[in-house]
This record gives C-alpha cells, sequence and structure tokens, in this order.
C-alpha cells in the first residue's frame, strides 16, 4: 500500500452546492467533528464518493433509527471534516481499513493504559 492519507477537507453542505472531493474508486474514509475530533464515520467502500455523500449526517434519520429515537450523527455539516485513502481494489480497501482500525484500538488502549499508570502512580 503505496497510497497514504488525503488531507482534511470540510464536510460539504449538500444545500450550499459543494461537492465531496474523494476517490470514485475503492477506498478508506474517515469523517470527525473538528472541533472535539471525535470520529463519527470510519469504514471501507467501493466506492468512497458516494459512501461519504450517502452518510446520513444533518438531520438524514433512516426510518429505523427513528423508530429506536436515535438522532442524528451531528447537528451541522460545517462542523465535520473528512479524509480518504485511495485504494486499488475493493480487497484493499477492506485490509487497509482493518489495519487503520486495529492501529487505532492499539493506540487508544495505550492512551487508557497511561491514564490508569499515572492515576496509580500519583
Amino acid at each position: 500500500m503505496v497510497q497514504s492519507w488525503s488531507g482534511w477537507k470540510r464536510f460539504p453542505d449538500a444545500q450550499g452546492g459543494g461537492l465531496v472531493e474523494a476517490p470514485i474508486g475503492p477506498g478508506v474514509y474517515e469523517v470527525r467533528h473538528t472541533m472535539t475530533g471525535r470520529v463519527v464515520a470510519f469504514g471501507h467502500a467501493r466506492n468512497v464518493a458516494n459512501a461519504i455523500g450517502d452518510l446520513k449526517i444533518n438531520g438524514g434519520i433512516s426510518p429505523l433509527a427513528r423508530f429506536f429515537g436515535r438522532a442524528p450523527l451531528v447537528s451541522k455539516v460545517n462542523d465535520l471534516e473528512y479524509r480518504t485513502y485511495a485504494a486499488t481494489s475493493r480487497a484493499e480497501a477492506k485490509t487497509a481499513a482493518s489495519r487503520l482500525k486495529g492501529l487505532r484500538q492499539t493506540a487508544w488502549r495505550r492512551r487508557v493504559d497511561q491514564g490508569l499508570s499515572a492515576r496509580q502512580a500519583g
């Protein structure tokens, strides 16, 4: 995998005519809240541009989610940014997403462990 993540881009507002700048082919995507850094969406797709465009973000709630009372992911699209990782095939995108998710979980565990160590030492 020679590719790397794209830079962070503001999530486009569909009402303002903004477009998603993402690969029309396979890859991985990550959407996060700009201020908090909280990951809102992460995954792999056959068509990254469509996957990002299809996210139910600004009030777009599926009937099933509405039944269970789940709110949209965020209140304003302007508060989001995204990045992409292009892949050469759908299988490579799936492998990359799995590897990146594992790296994220490992980093989170280390962070939690360091926090626990600091509390016990103090």
